[in-house]
Formats: structure tokens, sequence, C-alpha cells
């Protein structure tokens, strides 16, 4: 455990996170549907081949659909997913991404694929 050293410093991070790289990786997908996997590795701070598994699970298990659109991938995401814990079961994937990227809205895509697009600022002041 690190603690601040009586100087008035702050503690060191000890390098953990609240949140999975399962959960990073899907934050940048619902930033930026069409975000090339090196680019995420490097936001997330893991290997692209890392990222590959990743977007791999979240694919099979539903939570994305993955389209080839000439030779670059796009990435819907499942918004109405339930997440997976038992803990946290009776939100969705939508409420995931609100409480951490901010208030977003769906956007319909083909039956219940949806992907999370930006609120305008201007919307969002009018809301806030």
């Amino acid at each position: 455990m690190n603690h601040a050293d009586g100087n008035g410093s702050s503690p060191q991070p000890s390098g953990w996170t609240f949140l999975t790289n399962h959960a990073h990786v899907l934050f940048c997908i619902a930033q930026d549907p069409e975000v090339r996997l090196r680019d995420v590795a490097v936001r997330v701070g893991i290997t692209e081949r890392a990222v590959q598994r990743i977007v791999t699970d979240l694919e099979d298990e539903g939570f994305v659909v993955v389209s080839k659109e000439g030779r670059r991938n796009r990435y819907q995401i499942r918004c109405d997913r339930p997440l997976r814990h038992p803990i946290e079961r009776q939100r969705s994937v939508q409420s995931l991404i609100d409480l951490v990227l901010g208030p977003r809205r769906e956007i319909a895509v083909s039956g219940p694929v949806a992907v999370a697009a930006p609120v305008p600022m201007a919307a969002r002041a009018a809301v806030g």
C-alpha cells in the first residue's frame, strides 16, 4: 500500500484500475467505431495482439459486431446488452459507457445493435 511520506506529497498510484482492459477497449470503440486496433493498444497501454483478443471476446459474447468496410473494420456496440458480472448484471453496456464517457445517445443500426454517439456540446449545455 502506498502512503504519503509525511512531507505533503501525494501517494503514487499502484498500477491497478477499477475497470478492466475489456472496458477500456469498449470505450475506445464507443468513441470511434472505425478506430484502428493499434491506436486502441496505444491508448489502453496493452499490445495490439491483446486488443485483438479482447475484441474477439467482445464479439464472441455479442457485445460488439465487427463489419468490414473496404480495408478497415467498423465496430458496432450492442448497447442494450447487460453487463456480465452478477453484481452489475442489472446495468446495460450503455449505462457503463454513459458513466465513463458522459451522456450519450444511441443510434440504432440494425435491430438491437447500436453505436454510442456523442451528444453535441450544445445539447449537453441545454440539459445540464
